[in-house]
């Protein structure tokens, strides 16, 4: 069985409909905050991909201890209830903002970050162990800029740009669900993973998906970064390199962790949307949006 776990109840009966009411999955209303509903849960419950946050920048520095009590607190909920449950793995999906922060969002999450990996040192004897994924913006998912660019050149507006010179990381729903799945089950506890994807810049993107429509230059939000960055100079040397990926592995491991073998990152370079060399085309980029269309 799939338990599905979350507060709105609006997309949990969306998503009923959408599968018809499939006996394999279970619904549960409730919020991370509360870690006695957590508990009943995720009873009997083998795996954990931990993936509620509150997620927007520019809100999370007007309401920040409501994201403290969602990301922070309710991550550690999820990780004394998993332990108390008898979960096996438990993965906590992270984001590029995570790294060498500069917004609440972002802090946030790398606090839940720390506290999942730091989690193995007292959990391994549980039965119970923690790893992070990280990843960046998610082409065509809700809230994305994608749909939010088709609906404004819908209208025939010039389409707003923070800062003509930003570029940011690009990961499919289906390859970010493809790299959970995998790293739950390489997974031993204590990694942080990071897939080697792409970078695009945000006026190609725009070009892309509205090629008539004019630029303007808004300026860039409050906490908004330039460019994005997966992994910092700082982490670099505890950074191992793998042929689709890289693994980030704790700074304290009690638990005993064993790094993968693998060549090590250069010290001093950080995984960053600039720098990368990697990077989607503004045609490869129009071929994704045409078939995000057909779907």
């Amino acid at each position: 069985r799939i338990a599905i776990f979350s507060r709105d109840e609006l997309k949990q009966s969306q998503l009923r409909n959408m599968f018809q009411e499939d006996d394999r999955l279970r619904w549960f209303l409730g919020d991370i905050r509360d870690v006695e509903r957590l508990k009943r849960a995720m009873h009997g419950v083998d795996y954990v991909v931990h993936a509620a946050a509150l997620k927007q920048v520019d809100t999370g520095e007007y309401n920040p201890m409501e994201f403290i009590k969602t990301n922070v607190l309710g991550s550690q909920n999820v990780i004394d209830a998993s332990i108390e449950a008898g979960v096996k793995r438990v993965v906590a999906l992270s984001t590029d903002k995570a790294s060498s922060p500069i917004n609440l969002y972002g802090a946030t999450k790398l606090t839940a970050d720390k506290l999942f990996v730091a989690a193995n040192n007292y959990s391994y004897s549980y039965g119970t162990i923690f790893s992070v994924v990280r990843y960046g913006n998610v082409m065509g998912s809700r809230g994305s800029v994608i749909p939010y660019f088709q609906d404004i050149a819908s209208t025939g507006n010039s389409l707003p740009i923070t800062d003509l010179r930003m570029t940011r990381f690009w990961i499919s729903i289906d390859s970010a669900v493809k790299f959970v799945i995998s790293s739950l089950e390489i997974m031993t506890g204590g990694e942080l993973y990071v897939p080697r994807i792409p970078s695009m810049r945000i006026i190609d993107l725009a070009r892309a998906i509205a090629p008539e429509s004019s630029l303007i230059e808004v300026g860039m939000r409050p906490g908004e970064k330039l460019h994005e960055e997966m992994i910092s100079a700082d982490d670099s040397r505890r950074t191992v390199i793998l042929r689709n990926h890289f693994v980030v592995t704790p700074v304290v491991a009690e638990w005993g962790y064993r790094a993968p073998m693998g060549e090590m990152m250069l010290e001093g370079h950080a995984y960053r949307s600039d720098t990368n060399e990697n990077w989607i085309s503004e045609l490869e980029m129009k071929k994704f949006i045409k078939n995000l269309s057909s779907l």
